[in-house]
């Protein structure tokens, strides 16, 4: 179908306008990010202050939080991929008693919102001693990922070719064998997709590591930059610091991943 040049013109106008909608914000907080902190500081350094990423790192601890937010996010995305890719392979080349009721069970964890669980999980996890550790943060993120990953990878491996599966079966290939030496390197971009949404979750996850960690003993990164608000710095240019910190591992490992992140979202979008 051919394309006008003026509805082409209109699209690309929309974009852009929705592009800068979405991206204002962000250019805003990088702006502020290398304001000066205080009137003082305009006039002796100019407006430009690379520095404030420093102090911020250094006033807020960051370095402490970021290094929990990257194992808590190293243990979820691990252990989300693995359990989700060997439940996905069971519910989509597989057919067993009970298979849709023990799936809609799964699917519960993804309709069921953190808020409505987290007290009680609490006191669950408390009476195990777990409180106050790496694994009562990341063990509940692992629980709510595998339930959308199960779905996310049933959906790959029902779209792929029933020949595949019939061809290696044929050959002598066993499931194990099926599973990681055919469907898993297939299966990248879906799997790189869920990496990154999963690791995005994780990593901005807030409720989760204030409730389960009471005295603070494990503080990730965005708990940590609440309570460099109110315990550190009124300064937005502090402040906006401590947010680009914040957000630049998700925004690396986006640009990193993001060929077979799109890749894989467009294979979603055409399945059922």
């Amino acid at each position: 179908m051919k394309v006008s040049n003026t509805e082409r013109f209109l699209n690309y106008a929309i974009l852009i306008v929705f592009s800068l909608i979405v991206l204002a914000p962000m250019l805003t907080i990088l702006v502020s990010a290398f304001a000066p902190p205080s009137a003082s500081a305009a006039r002796e350094g100019g407006p430009f202050h690379p520095g404030n990423f420093i102090d911020a790192w250094q006033e807020g601890r960051f370095g402490q939080y970021m290094t929990t937010s990257v194992i808590v996010a190293v243990i979820v995305v691990t252990l989300t991929v693995v359990l989700s890719v060997l439940s996905g392979y069971a519910f989509g080349t597989m057919s067993f008693r009970g298979e849709q009721v023990l799936f809609y069970v799964f699917l519960l964890g993804i309709m069921v919102p953190a808020e409505a669980i987290v007290v009680p999980l609490f006191f669950d996890l408390r009476s195990l001693g777990l409180t106050d550790t790496i694994w009562a943060v990341a063990l509940p993120q692992v629980a709510q990922s595998v339930a959308f990953g199960t779905y996310w990878m049933r959906t790959y491996f029902k779209g792929v070719n029933r020949s595949v599966l019939d061809a290696a079966r044929m050959d002598g290939a066993s499931p194990k064998r099926i599973l990681w030496s055919i469907l898993v390197p297939m299966g990248r971009p879906a799997i790189t997709t869920m990496v990154v949404l999963v690791f995005m979750w994780t990593w901005n996850e807030f409720l989760i590591p204030l409730v389960m960690s009471p005295t603070g003993a494990v503080r990730t990164a965005p708990l940590g930059l609440a309570f460099f608000q109110g315990q550190y710095t009124q300064g937005t240019a502090l402040l906006a610091a401590g947010a680009v910190l914040v957000a630049l591992p998700v925004v690396v490992l986006y640009f990193i991943l993001q060929r077979h992140f799109i890749k894989g979202m467009l294979e979603g979008a055409v399945k059922e």
